[in-house]
């Protein structure tokens, strides 16, 4: 297993950066509030760090998309964190709905300053107009399908749709700024390319997956090594070392669940990716691979 390959590989992101942000610039103006989607599981992993300064003029709404994956302590702190940097935070899950029904709240809550200044201004019942952002896979789309519905209709005679993008009219009180464009997260530390990695947020197709699962166990160990027991019916092994605990791990899990090649040899590869895959469904239970107290 090539170490080296795969911490190159996890430096990598789309090139398309700059345009994607230069199209966001534009957008943001016509917007009062920015809905920003994170994986409850990473917050501040799955964050891109140049929506703090493109929506600095504008209400924010930061979803932990994906609670129900993410374990309940670690939403508390997130919360938290997000509270304290004067955001307005929900738990949710986009896929359920779960969540969904407070949103409207928030969003008011959000924006009671912009109503109140239509309302003195005579302007009243003009909704709010949200952007909804977020990286790949932490649930922009699910959750834009799931709380526009299939009834809303788009809106015309509005900046932005001369220039191919949505509004839709939610409600007579809030319309969506629905745009293609993804911002893909600038990242340096190896860290934040794992944990992106994890969630499925890059491309597994340039990951080595042998190497991820292993950095995974590693990372997982320290706080949820329960998991493997519950989930696999193997007991950690404390006494060795870290790499060897992993590779320890890794081996049994192909062995409980018949992960082998033709002539017998451990198929790495396979039960990497059961591993990942029973991570990223929730089978292995509620996880939170970053807390407040570690990364910031």
């Amino acid at each position: 297993m090539d170490t080296n390959t795969a911490n190159a590989n996890l430096n990598w992101y789309p090139g398309h950066m700059t345009k994607a942000k230069r199209m966001m610039q534009e957008e943001i103006k016509l917007v009062d509030l920015v809905i920003e989607l994170v994986d409850a599981r990473v917050p501040l992993s799955s964050r891109n760090p140049d929506i703090d300064e493109l929506g600095k003029n504008k209400s924010r709404i930061v979803l932990l998309n994906k609670a129900d994956l993410a374990d309940e302590e670690g939403n508390r702190r997130w919360t938290a964190y997000f509270k304290e940097q004067g955001l307005h935070v929900l738990e949710m899950n986009a896929r359920t709905g779960a969540g969904a029904k407070a949103i409207q709240g928030l969003v008011q809550s959000a924006c009671k300053e912009k109503i109140e200044r239509d309302r003195k201004r005579g302007i009243v019942n003009r909704p709010v107009r949200a952007m909804v952002v977020g990286i790949p896979n932490v649930g922009k789309s699910t959750f834009i399908n799931s709380f526009a519905g299939r009834a809303c209709a788009k809106t015309g005679n509005k900046p932005g749709v001369t220039k191919g993008k949505q509004w839709i009219r939610l409600n007579k009180s809030l319309e969506l700024l629905d745009t293609p464009g993804i911002l893909w997260p600038k990242f340096s530390e190896r860290e934040v390319g794992l944990r992106l990695a994890y969630i499925g947020s890059m491309n597994d197709e340039i990951i080595v997956i042998q190497e991820l699962a292993l950095d995974f166990i590693r990372h997982i160990a320290k706080r949820y090594s329960q998991v493997f027991s519950d989930r696999y019916g193997i007991q950690y092994p404390e006494a060795l070392s870290e790499e060897k605990a992993a590779l320890y791990i890794l081996e049994e899990i192909a062995e409980s669940r018949k992960c082998y090649m033709k002539g017998g040899e451990v198929d790495y590869e396979k039960a990497a990716s059961l591993l990942i895959e029973d991570f990223r469904s929730g089978r292995l239970g509620r996880i939170t691979l970053e807390f407040p107290q570690d990364v910031v």
